[in-house]
């Protein structure tokens, strides 16, 4: 069943000082919030994943399309971005407005494996209790919504394209989601030839 609310990062129980955030989607190439720097990052428990619904942006209420979320097992490669302790109130207030708004993620520390050492990072898992979570479909179903759901910002299969494009362009290949954004393409050429 749904929660009432997302938590306020207020509610959070931050470290003191700096405060490091981890991305896995469009954070890492689009972080709108402040930091001093950055850094290659591993997580273990969870797996990017187009494991959300996406019934504005990239679907409709009666076609939607899917996002990325953390979901979990496995590992995921991503980037830590490592905030001053005077910046944390608006990076957080930025971050809720774009992450928590639909309530789909929980915000949770993560053990995150830097090139020299290892920090606890911010990371915003899917949350499987609430009604936008799509996880456990197979990747046939994943690509056919890819192919054919369009939302207010584009064509799913644009979204997945730039994704894995960004990705690629940060050293990160994720076979999941090229072999999503394959199957999708090759359903799309089916549909329009």
């Amino acid at each position: 069943m749904p929660s009432a609310r997302a938590p306020h990062p207020s509610e959070l129980a931050l470290p003191p000082g700096d405060l490091w955030i981890f991305g896995y989607g469009s954070l890492m190439w689009d972080p709108d919030f402040p930091y001093v720097q950055w850094a290659p990052a591993l997580i273990y428990g969870y797996h990017r994943a187009l494991c959300i619904f996406s019934h504005r942006w990239r679907g409709t209420p009666k076609r939607p399309g899917l996002v990325l979320g953390l979901d979990r097992g496995g590992a995921c490669r991503g980037i830590a971005f490592l905030v001053a302790r005077a910046d944390r109130g608006p990076a957080l207030e930025a971050l809720w407005a774009r992450e928590m708004r639909r309530r789909v993620y929980r915000p949770r520390f993560l053990r995150a494996r830097l090139p020299d050492t290892e920090v606890c990072a911010l990371a915003f898992i899917a949350d499987p209790k609430q009604t936008g979570y799509a996880g456990g479909l197979s990747i046939r179903q994943t690509a056919e919504r890819v192919a054919n759901c369009c939302g207010a910002r584009g064509a799913n299969l644009e979204y997945l394209a730039r994704t894995v494009a960004h990705l690629r362009e940060l050293g990160v290949h994720d076979h999941n989601l090229q072999r999503v954004l394959a199957a999708a393409r090759a359903l799309n050429a089916q549909a329009h030839p």
